[in-house]
């Protein structure tokens, strides 16, 4: 029987402490009868230090600032991901693994280095090129908060009039409060705006005001952080205190934590509300392949 010795490390954020082991045969031993645990160093940043970084970062960093630089550093560091279990369907380039991600709860293989894409944005890509005409016919696009995996290839798309708008992003070609848009009526025949409307207070108004812009017979794609485990979402915009907000709503600045009525929300503005399962769709290696959790629904809103 395969003797097998265990070194083990731990680290301290101050509120948690985690632990790591690492197992080793007699081979890996020093011939001073000391655990090799250089390995074991390898293992800690693998699974912890890049988890942390990038968990601190999100947190800490303001995002204006993150827009500017994190492309940079992540395409830097992507080349130490090479490999090809993973691909990013965005770009077509492949990785090892994808980056953990996450500001509250950090979750192993979410980012790609290459374009930046989370999950969400890996399965919107597959939706929109598998299930839609908007890579080939003429559309008149507005996206809310742009994310910078879809900027440039969108906005070099000869068929569509494409319009970025935002309060706070530096991508954004318009300044814009999502409950007052400068549109007119019936201008867009596409809406994308995911993860924003938890930010709003009144996200019903603001569903109503993207339900404004919309033309007859138009489509949005309108992603939202959910517990898909509850039956309603769980909301207080009376919280301040940001460590309750991220505590009940997975962050500080968020109003809300999304459950299984969002659709119904949808609904009160005025859509005609789609939840598509393409992921379940996919085949297990498709999911593996482009590293996409099952339970990541698409909510498409029709006018």
């Amino acid at each position: 029987m395969l003797q097998r010795y265990e070194c083990g490390s731990s680290f301290s954020t101050g509120n948690e402490t985690y632990f790591f082991s690492h197992f080793f045969s007699p081979s890996e031993l020093r011939l001073d009868g000391m655990l090799q645990c250089d390995t074991d160093a390898l293992v800690l940043w693998q699974f912890l230090g890049m988890k942390f970084i990038i968990s601190i970062v999100t947190r800490l960093v303001p995002r204006s600032y993150l827009h500017h630089v994190s492309h940079f550093f992540l395409q830097i560091l992507g080349l130490f991901y090479r490999g090809n279990r993973v691909e990013d369907p965005i770009s077509g380039h492949t990785f090892k693994s994808f980056l953990p991600y996450g500001r509250m709860v950090s979750r192993p293989n979410a980012l790609s280095p290459a374009t930046l894409s989370l999950e969400r944005h890996r399965l919107m890509w597959l939706y929109l090129q598998r299930e839609t005409p908007f890579f080939s016919a003429p559309h008149k696009v507005l996206h809310i908060a742009p994310e910078y995996c879809f900027l440039k290839r969108f906005k070099s798309m000869k068929n569509l009039d494409y319009t970025t708008g935002d309060l706070l992003s530096p991508w954004a070609d318009i300044k814009m409060d999502i409950n007052a848009m400068p549109f007119e009526d019936n201008s867009f025949d596409v809406v994308f705006c995911n993860h924003v409307l938890e930010h709003i207070p009144d996200d019903v108004h603001a569903m109503r005001e993207i339900y404004r812009v919309m033309k007859p017979g138009a489509w949005a794609i309108l992603q939202v952080p959910m517990n898909p485990d509850a039956e309603l979402t769980d909301e207080d915009v009376s919280i301040t205190d940001p460590r309750e907000r991220e505590r009940r709503f997975l962050q500080a600045d968020h109003f809300r934590l999304y459950g299984k009525d969002y659709a119904q929300r949808l609904q009160l503005a005025g859509f005609q509300v789609e939840v598509n399962d393409l992921v379940r769709r996919l085949s297990p290696e498709e999911r593996a392949r482009f590293a996409l959790p099952e339970a990541e629904m698409l909510y498409i809103a029709r006018k």
